[in-house]
């Protein structure tokens, strides 16, 4: 157990929580000082029918906003620049975002490109952000990233095909308005990928060599919670209670690894995430149980603590915890393996070579080697 007397920091943003808070933004806007507003959103959420709600709270509020919706699944460095110079060209004085992990880490990289006047990526790696952003709300439509209420941003390089993560305090968004109505719109494998997200962020976030007495609540939290309400929420997305709950779980499991960072898995599904175009949390997913293999005999004591949040798939149950987080993931339709995603085994050594050096390595409760990422990176396929 962490000792309390340690000297420990923790960091979090405002946030509003429960049915209605997207409609706060105009209001949270006006509160920041803000007149003009770049809107950043992605092509499907622009579409939602709630979206106009947030776009009537603007209006309400005499707020004038301007739409940036050029945004992929995997923010690109390219986006994150031509949405800096939509925000300088309007004259805006503040951002919001609306979407998921992806939208959200977008207006971050705006955000810090208009204060710093540099390209996105010389920012890459921990405390290189020199100057906070402009007044950033967040409404997450996803329960899974965090990105709400985290330092991290992760942006694709797409001219290298990797993946930079940009790790700030001044990063941290201002407010984030976490509404459960936007949830019931999404497609259930944005759900449930979603969901392993969060699961890996809390467990992660758990065993990390940097956790302390605070995160640990909110990453046991986290992990009570989604597995009880992910399952549920799949099976019936106009649930809002089933949804709350995992948003409640996402926002949990965001303040863990917010503070405590994580490891491994995410390390790993940032390198193979950057060479094929799919979900990081679906990668997660995939990569999840193997990591947790690997890092087992380092971390036995806290991996045995999530073995009993989660509990046993049912009666004379002896399923180790990888067995078990398999099991779960494959409850929810995730069943695949990387090599189902693109991968190769040819590009085995250069996913290994760019886990290492992700950041997120660093607080690995185990310290791996470059040969051993390449052997979990095998079992996954």
């Amino acid at each position: 157990m962490d000792d309390c007397r340690v000297l420990r920091k923790f960091f979090a943003p405002e946030f509003v929580f429960g049915e209605g808070a997207m409609r706060l933004a105009g209001r949270y806007a006006l509160n920041f000082g803000i007149r003009h507003i770049l809107l950043v959103t992605d092509p499907f959420v622009r579409t939602m029918p709630w979206f106009e709600e947030i776009c009537t709270g603007l209006d309400d509020a005499a707020i004038a906003w301007t739409l940036y919706s050029d945004v992929s699944s995997n923010p690109r460095s390219g986006e994150v620049m031509a949405g800096a110079g939509v925000y300088a060209d309007a004259g805006c004085r503040g951002i919001l975002a609306v979407g998921g992990g992806s939208a959200i880490d977008c207006a971050k990289g705006i955000g810090v490109v208009s204060s710093n006047q540099d390209h996105i990526l010389t920012f890459e790696g921990v405390d290189r952000v020199p100057l906070p952003g402009p007044p950033l709300i967040c409404v997450p439509t996803t329960a899974g990233s965090a990105a709400d209420v985290s330092q991290f941003a992760i942006i694709t390089d797409e001219r290298a095909r990797r993946k930079a993560a940009i790790i700030s305090k001044a990063v941290v968004p201002d407010i984030s308005l976490l509404d459960p109505l936007p949830l019931v719109t999404q497609p259930r494998e944005v759900t449930v990928a979603s969901g392993m997200d969060t699961l890996s962020h809390a467990i992660e976030a758990y065993v990390s060599n940097a956790s302390s007495a605070m995160t640990d609540l909110h990453a046991r939290t986290a992990v009570d919670l989604v597995v009880r309400s992910l399952p549920v929420a799949a099976a019936r997305p106009a649930d809002l209670d089933a949804r709350s709950m995992t948003m409640l779980a996402s926002l949990h499991a965001g303040l863990a690894f917010s503070n405590a960072s994580v490891g491994a898995v995410h390390a790993m599904a940032h390198a193979v995430g950057s060479l094929h175009d799919f979900s990081h949390g679906l990668a997660n997913a995939l990569l999840l149980e193997h990591v947790v293999a690997y890092n087992y005999p380092a971390a036995a004591d806290r991996y045995g603590d999530i073995e009993r949040i989660m509990g046993p798939s049912g009666e004379g149950d002896t399923h180790t915890l990888s067995e078990r987080i398999h099991e779960f993931r494959s409850s929810l339709g995730i069943r695949g393996t990387l090599r189902e995603t693109g991968a190769t085994l040819a590009e085995i050594p250069l996913l290994a070579r760019r886990a290492m050096a992700d950041p997120c390595m660093v607080t690995n409760p185990r310290r791996p080697k470059e040969d051993e990422i390449a052997e979990v990176y095998e079992a996954a396929f």
